[in-house]
């Protein structure tokens, strides 16, 4: 099958098409040909090779954490799937990754798609998607009138984060670039913040949650917004258990593990119209495509998601 990979760590050059054997499938797997798949900042980040003691994957890497597609054989203890049906996933493990014309995926890990989106739609959901809930419903502990702190709120985890956030009754600051300002607001920010030019440590206290999407100073200032037993959750670098501890606040950091219950719920807020992925670009399942892909993202060049498009 038709892959796109890496065979050493480096540039978006690295990223090659390749001929790789099809995925044989377990009895409790399901192989899927996919229609779509989306990038995310992981993805350029094992590329770079910053992942390679985490995540030490054997070369030639396929890369890619999202699939949608059309369900194409079951293992024998399937019984939740059928072939032709429409799914979506975040598979477990690499190097079966998805920038390939097929994956091998657990069953637990897969949802049927709604019937209202495409599989441009699904592909953009299940990595951020879950990274959001996980950190806001799991962590957070979210409830209605929570106050919320969403930092990078136009991005891939951000966008999604805020219409969860909205969906329990929180009230919500995002942070984001000016040029955004208008997309955040639609999405059910009740307050933006432009990073660039404010300072939410001065503008926001008391409160509950706070969504750490970029780690470093951000991280560090946003301690001093929380109230006492508020929850820090960052998916960037674990935060400072000393100095939470001083100020009474719980702290959150994780490496997502999927998990298809979890999907299942966000697939309900979908099918709802209460969830859904903004689509930033679209490019084609080519070597130049995806290294396009690879350099928009590395850049934060668009809002939401970066999907590609697989070959009709």
């Amino acid at each position: 099958m038709k892959a796109i990979v890496i065979n050493q760590y480096g540039s978006a050059d690295e990223l090659v098409e390749q001929e790789v054997p099809l995925p044989e499938i377990k009895d409790d797997q399901v192989l899927i040909e996919l229609k779509a798949t989306s990038i995310n900042p992981i993805d350029w980040k094992m590329r770079e090779g910053y992942l390679k003691e985490k995540l030490p994957y054997e070369f030639p890497i396929i890369l890619g954490w999202d699939a949608a597609g059309i369900v194409k054989k079951v293992g024998k203890d399937v019984t939740n799937f059928q072939l032709g049906e429409k799914v979506f996933a975040r598979p477990k493990t690499n190097p079966t990754g998805t920038y390939a014309e097929y994956v091998a995926v657990d069953q637990d890990l897969i949802c049927k798609m709604p019937e209202n989106s495409s599989f441009n739609d699904a592909a953009a959901i299940p990595l951020t998607g879950q990274t959001a809930w996980a950190a806001l419903v799991e962590i957070g502990q979210i409830k209605e009138g929570d106050h919320v702190l969403i930092h990078g709120g136009s991005g891939g985890v951000g966008h999604l984060a805020i219409q969860i956030a909205k969906h329990f009754g929180a009230y919500i600051a995002a942070t984001a670039s000016e040029k955004n300002e208008d997309f955040v607001k639609s999405l059910g920010a009740d307050e933006f913040i432009n990073y660039k030019e404010q300072d939410f440590e001065t503008l926001l206290n008391d409160y509950d949650i706070v969504l750490d999407t970029q780690g470093g100073e951000t991280q560090e200032k946003s301690f001093s917004v929380l109230k006492h037993g508020g929850t820090l959750v960052s998916i960037a670098t674990p935060p400072d258990e000393e100095k939470a501890a001083e100020k009474g606040i719980k702290t959150g950091y994780f490496f997502l593990e999927p998990d298809g219950e979890r999907l299942q719920k966000l697939a309900d807020l979908m099918k709802s119209n209460k969830l859904k992925a903004t689509i930033g670009k679209t490019l084609p399942f080519t070597q130049e495509g995806l290294r396009e892909a690879h350099r928009t993202s590395e850049e934060h060049g668009v809002p939401g998601k970066i999907v590609v498009q697989m070959n009709e």
